[in-house]
């Protein structure tokens, strides 16, 4: 699956200018090195701020569950990461240059976070308890053209498929009419040649996009899952790869990018493209309600368990989630993570997703929960840098577990309470 954005001061603009690809590489030093002052000012412990229905709270540092003990070093390379995009805004350019100035020493990474961060501890509606679940990087078995086991199509963004640009306010008209404007592109005019009947549409109040195609002189909503499922986009996109088993192909779509192993034993990335914007429904939940599950049994693992087993309730069980993601390939690294919403790739175990509407992408966030093997305390300092369609609320964290069956079995039990600080440079205000 956007942070705030700030309006860059000359001086500030002059020196990223100056370098952007030139900081120093971290050393491996032992030493506690000093660190200069951050630019801006920490709220008051207790200073509290209103964004919608979430309040956030400051904090300090040692309130934070087991923040001694935590994995600064892990934390600080995966902040680091995402500093190759936060660098680029005003408010976040002073911590990613120290951040990248600094060696990785667990005590100066420590103190890197205490020194230049502010906690703000997040409720909403003022519960401090929400949910934090898992999620992993799906590998599917596949192959590049369709065999006799790789039959089920991943496909690209269809050439049919446009997305058109929306307001707040004109969400709220009954109709609008739209024009072409380039591949898979358009805008809403009122000389448009085309009408959108926006009762027609799943709109929403996070809508910021018109997702749908031409047809005579109507715009109309895209393809459901069920009607793609059904052979309605036949000819009409690219093909990126076939996988083996349309069950893994879901879970591709839930995740919202993974790997595709070929025969050869060869990967190709897959990343999230676009959708065709219809809301995403929890087919556990569904299948629990028709009793083929309980709820402890509908975990990832367990739908997959049942589907294998039923599979004359396939379609039926699909058709029920109309949220349809389109990809692309990636030309990463094979050991690097999927490239996540901030548009760096994520890091295991220390990168989470969340919803933009509270959080900041790219933001350090400290959770509090348990884990989903153990039933120990999780409490750990990741960073957040991708979003989810199903992942909506203030205190809501979605924790990337990694790649592969291992990570896939430990993300798909995940459904736990826990709590969520955001960590913002000094000075900067939540959203």
């Amino acid at each position: 699956m956007k942070i705030k954005q700030y309006a860059l001061l000359c001086a500030f603009t002059c020196f990223f200018a100056a370098c952007t690809n030139q900081y120093p590489k971290p050393t491996t030093s032992n030493s506690n090195l000093p660190m200069p002052q951050p630019i801006g000012d920490p709220k008051p412990v207790g200073f509290s701020q209103q964004w919608n229905d979430a309040t956030y709270t400051v904090v300090p540092h040692q309130q934070l569950p087991n923040w001694q003990m935590n994995d600064f070093v892990s934390s600080l390379k995966a902040f680091r990461i995402g500093c190759k995009q936060l660098r680029n805004q005003a408010a976040w350019l002073s911590v990613c240059h120290q951040a990248n100035s600094i060696p990785d020493n667990p005590n100066t990474a420590k103190t890197f976070f205490e020194q230049y961060f502010t906690p703000w501890q997040i409720t909403q509606n003022g519960n401090a308890q929400g949910l934090i679940t898992g999620y992993y990087e799906t590998v599917l078995d596949g192959s590049l053209k369709p065999t006799a086991q790789a039959r089920f199509p991943i496909y690209g963004i269809p050439n049919d498929f446009v997305s058109i640009p929306i307001s707040a306010e004109q969400r709220y008209a009954r109709t609008v009419r739209v024009s072409p404007t380039a591949a898979n592109k358009g805008v809403i005019n009122e000389s448009g040649a085309y009408v959108a009947d926006l009762s027609t549409f799943p709109l929403s109040e996070r809508t910021t996009a018109l997702k749908g195609r031409f047809v005579g002189n109507q715009f109309v909503p895209y393809y459901t899952r069920n009607q793609i499922n059904g052979g309605a986009l036949n000819h009409l996109a690219p093909i990126l790869g076939y996988a083996n088993d349309p069950v893994e192909l879901f879970f591709l779509h839930v995740q919202g990018s993974g790997r595709l192993k070929m025969p050869n034993g060869d990967y190709l990335r897959l990343g999230f493209a676009d959708k065709n914007d219809y809301p995403y429904v929890s087919i556990g939940k569904y299948m629990a309600e028709r009793g083929y599950l309980t709820l402890a049994q509908a975990s990832a693992q367990g739908i997959k368990n049942y589907l294998a087993q039923n599979p004359d309730k396939l379609a039926e069980v699909m058709a029920q989630n109309p949220s349809y993601i389109f990809f692309k390939t990636h030309s990463a690294d094979v050991n690097d993570g999927p490239t996540g919403a901030l548009g760096v790739p994520l890091m295991a175990g220390f990168s989470g997703a969340v919803d933009k509407q509270y959080i900041q992408l790219g933001a350090p966030l400290f959770i509090a929960t348990t884990h989903p093997d153990t039933q120990a305390p999780l409490q750990r300092l990741i960073m957040a840098q991708d979003t989810g369609s199903a992942i909506k609320g203030a205190v809501r964290v979605d924790y990337f577990w990694g790649y592969g069956t291992a990570a896939g079995n430990t993300a798909g039990k995940m459904k736990n309470q826990g709590k969520v600080w955001e960590l913002l440079p000094n000075g900067i205000l939540p959203r």
